[in-house]
């Protein structure tokens, strides 16, 4: 036993080892049964709390650009382009 370690501390060291291993022990016998498995999830009901989800998105917006902002946007393009 070491002399600068207090025997309530070795105690206690010891203790959480023990428990450290009896835990894992326990949850490698849980996890290896065979009744145990994962709840299959229902999607067809929807949760009633929740207000219905649209199935399409916004409509798509769009905007003519004119002859100079086409040129600058391509000029743009080029220069990120160029790095």
């Amino acid at each position: 036993m070491p002399e600068h370690v207090p025997t309530l501390q070795l105690i206690g060291v010891a203790v959480l080892a023990a428990a450290a291993v009896v835990w894992a022990a326990v949850l490698t016998r849980l996890l290896r049964r065979p009744g145990l498995r994962a709840p299959a999830r229902r999607s067809s009901a929807p949760l009633p709390a929740l207000p219905r989800q649209r199935r399409v998105g916004p409509p798509l917006e769009s905007v003519e650009l004119t002859p100079a902002e086409r040129a600058a946007f391509a000029g743009l393009v080029r220069q990120l382009a160029n790095g």
